[in-house]
């Protein structure tokens, strides 16, 4: 079960997805849910039977928003198979895999090179990282053994209602020729947090400028990124806001304490001498460091993906 951005204009953004695999696949998966423990009903089936795999090495952490040509994803596949794509066919969003890096996170990697190297095992190069803003996903390393599913309409989209996220729901998974007590059924616990809906993390923040407004006030600026799947055009104009209302907030950072939040409804906040005085008895000058942290935010889910940075001065 996978919380993942939104993947296709024909999938409404808060969804998660199922992915199921079985050898021999009794070719129709049915999900129950409950509230409790038991009192289990039926929420949906599906007949699609998922390309999942495992890791068979360690997965590195490497550069997002260019290729990552230094890593190489090796998979082992339980069934299907994978081949190479040409660059313009990637950036269409082939070849697109989740790799869970730790529990319910999960990053978006796609790859442009597949190779056969055993049975089942592909390694995976020419990588794009952190796709569909998943880079917060991130770690130093995977570890062997981590779940990896290809992203394509094999997936099911599990269809609840936006009263449901957060709810801490219990599912029971199998064969749907068989009833829900069956030892063949898989129990789970799943929250669905709606992460279609988190807004991504800012791009390109820039150095903070001082403004005549007031002496030592710092303009710290950012740019805004879009979740919406539109907002790849190359064209002229800014990318579509996919939220309800545009609003930031952004942290001061001392260490993992946060001395001051601040709130604007443009790419940039104002952060006057006097709060700096307020915070550190001094306005910040030459040579000293200011960690931040900003955030887009929903009116459904609250802040989005968070972007940490260390200003100087």
């Amino acid at each position: 079960m996978l919380d993942l951005p939104q993947l296709r204009e024909d999938q409404p953004a808060h969804r998660p997805f199922v992915a199921a695999y079985a050898k021999p696949w009794p070719g129709e998966i049915a999900v129950y849910r409950s509230a409790a423990t038991d009192g289990f009903a039926l929420l949906t089936t599906f007949g699609s039977r998922a390309r999942i795999g495992v890791l068979a090495e360690g997965f590195y952490a490497g550069p997002v928003s260019r290729f990552n040509l230094g890593n190489a994803l090796v998979i082992d596949l339980f069934s299907g198979t994978l081949e190479s794509v040409t660059d313009i066919t990637l950036l269409g969003g082939a070849n697109a895999l989740a790799v869970e890096s730790g529990a319910g996170q999960w990053e978006i990697v796609q790859a442009g090179t597949a190779e056969l190297i055993a049975p089942g095992r592909y390694r995976l190069t020419r990588l794009l990282r952190g796709q569909r803003g998943t880079e917060g996903a991130m770690v130093s390393m995977v570890p062997t053994g981590a779940r990896v599913v290809v992203l394509d309409t094999t997936l099911a989209s599990l269809p609840i209602s936006e009263a449901d996220l957060g709810l801490p729901w219990n599912w029971r998974i199998g064969p749907a020729s068989r009833p829900v007590s069956d030892e063949t059924f898989v129990a789970a616990t799943f929250t669905p947090e709606g992460a279609g809906l988190r807004p991504f993390s800012v791009a390109h923040v820039e150095q903070p400028w001082r403004t005549a407004r007031s002496p030592g006030d710092l303009t710290i600026r950012w740019t805004r990124r879009s979740r919406s799947l539109a907002a790849d055009s190359w064209g002229a104009g800014d990318v579509p806001l996919a939220e309800d209302f545009e609003a930031y907030a952004l942290d001061i950072l001392d260490g993992s304490i946060v001395k001051r939040s601040l709130t604007t409804a443009t790419t940039s906040a104002l952060y006057t001498a006097a709060q700096q005085t307020a915070d550190w008895g001094t306005p910040f000058g030459p040579g000293q460091f200011l960690a931040i942290r900003i955030y887009q935010l929903s009116a459904l889910i609250g802040r989005g993906a968070g972007r940490s940075v260390t200003l100087t001065f």
